[in-house]
């Protein structure tokens, strides 16, 4: 791919996703997309075979964003890993309670509509998540290492039940218009992690 290929594929990428934060991925055209984006409609196929394609390509491009934003949290210097765990989720809490829709989380607004209409979408929330939950784990794994999170049985199971309550509270946040719920996970999160 050429520089100029990637660049407008990106810019396609970084139009959509507000639009689609906003909308949802159905009901969203690839005229509107390519409007925003003032890329000729002619020229999508040219970045993306179809609309699927074009949504794997954005689930694919939030999923590594989102990963090298925590990786920066996860390797915080100067912080134990119970710390750098609540900086985390001390962070979704803000992003997620906040009117901001650049900020919002796309497998919150997608997981439901996409994951019954593609197949191929579906199995890129599950990569990308998965990714997500083995960093979770690590730091966990960590925090037992610097005595700043108890031991767990299994910091991968922790680590799955952990964002479970986090995407819960994020889509009551969505129906309540209000933070309670994403304040209620990260009361669960202190008392899980013996964190206060």
């Amino acid at each position: 791919m050429t520089s100029e290929h990637i660049d407008v594929r990106q810019h396609i990428l970084d139009t959509a996703k507000p639009i689609i934060l906003g909308k949802g991925f159905s009901a969203v055209g690839l005229t509107e997309i390519l409007t925003a984006a003032a890329v000729p409609k002619g020229s999508f196929y040219h970045y993306f075979k179809s609309k699927e394609a074009f949504g794997e390509a954005l689930l694919e491009d939030y999923f590594a964003n989102y990963c090298q934003r925590l990786d920066e949290i996860f390797n915080t210097q100067g912080s134990n890993a119970g710390e750098r765990m609540l900086a985390y989720w001390g962070s979704w809490l803000e992003t997620q309670s906040c009117d901001d829709r650049d900020g919002q989380c796309l497998t919150v607004k997608l997981a439901a509509e996409v994951s019954d209409l593609s197949e191929s979408m579906r199995g890129c929330l599950v990569r990308g998540t998965q990714q997500l939950l083995a960093r979770i784990a690590q730091c966990l794994s960590e925090g037992e290492q610097d005595a700043s999170i108890p031991h767990f049985a299994s910091t991968e199971q922790t680590a799955l039940h952990l964002y479970e309550i986090w995407l819960g509270a994020t889509l009551l946040t969505k129906i309540r218009r209000d933070r309670s719920a994403l304040e209620g996970a990260m009361q669960s999160t202190r008392d899980i992690l013996s964190l206060r």
